[in-house]
């Protein structure tokens, strides 16, 4: 079995309250051939000088334009064959890395989403239901690796897409690109996601909207797009009425 060297790239920005526990979730690995890459957005309280304490850490504080930004900071200068998202305040368990490694290994796949705890543990990834559902998989941050050869050939996360490249992205990778991945079981949960970071604070409408652009940018037809819509937000507005 090979050991391949895992990426890990963390974006922050103000967040020394939770920073430490996201950067001893990866010290703590039973899996040691990894690098990790902190982007910080050049933070104004002491995120940095906590970083710090760590040395093997690559660290880069400067502005960017947004999380996406950063992101594609850490990937330009990382130097694994695998690279992973793990954003502050999110967690992996001890044998995370261990369990992306025997995938990798074990199967001929471009990517691996694994499972993931949020308010309970999702796993599935279903990109069949893409063309009409983007959040097919469990997770972005804590769930996502990528070969780093398949990442270049992908490019960059986009910038223009505020809230949501991490689907642009996977849009690509599995309709127009034609990449191959899988999901872990059930049973192998990397680690654990915050679940009142930035996605929690998405207005509806807002998401919506940036779903349908993306999936415009991408040659969805309009007409369907507009029905796509009108769906989800009615669907939206159904399911408040009879909670």
């Amino acid at each position: 079995m090979k050991n391949f060297k895992i990426s890990i790239i963390t974006a922050v920005k103000n967040d020394e309250n939770n920073i430490e526990k996201t950067i001893k979730s990866v010290v703590n690995q039973s899996y040691k051939n990894y690098e990790h890459i902190i982007i910080d957005g050049k933070s104004s309280d002491k995120t940095v000088k906590r970083i710090k304490k760590y040395k093997h850490i690559k660290l880069i504080s400067q502005k960017d334009k947004n999380l996406w930004d950063a992101l594609n900071t850490g990937i330009k200068i990382s130097k694994g064959q695998i690279i992973g998202i793990l954003n502050s305040n999110d967690i992996f368990y001890n044998n995370a890395l261990k369990i992306v490694n025997k995938y990798f290994n074990e199967n001929k796949i471009d990517f691996l989403f694994g499972a993931v705890k949020k308010d309970r543990v999702f796993y599935k990834y279903e990109p069949d239901k893409i063309k009409y559902r983007l959040n097919i998989y469990p997770s972005h941050s804590v769930g996502f690796f990528i070969k780093s050869d398949k990442q270049k050939l992908l490019g960059d996360y986009k910038v223009k897409y505020n809230i949501c490249s991490d689907y642009d992205l996977f849009y690509r990778m599995i309709i127009k690109k034609k990449m191959f991945g899988m999901n872990t079981k059930k049973s192998e949960v990397l680690g654990k996601f915050d679940m009142n970071g930035l996605s929690s604070k998405i207005n509806h409408f807002k998401f919506y909207f940036q779903e349908m652009r993306i999936r415009y940018d991408n040659g969805q037809n309009i007409m369907y797009l507009i029905i796509l819509f009108l769906v989800k937000f009615f669907n939206f507005y159904r399911n408040k009425m009879f909670k």
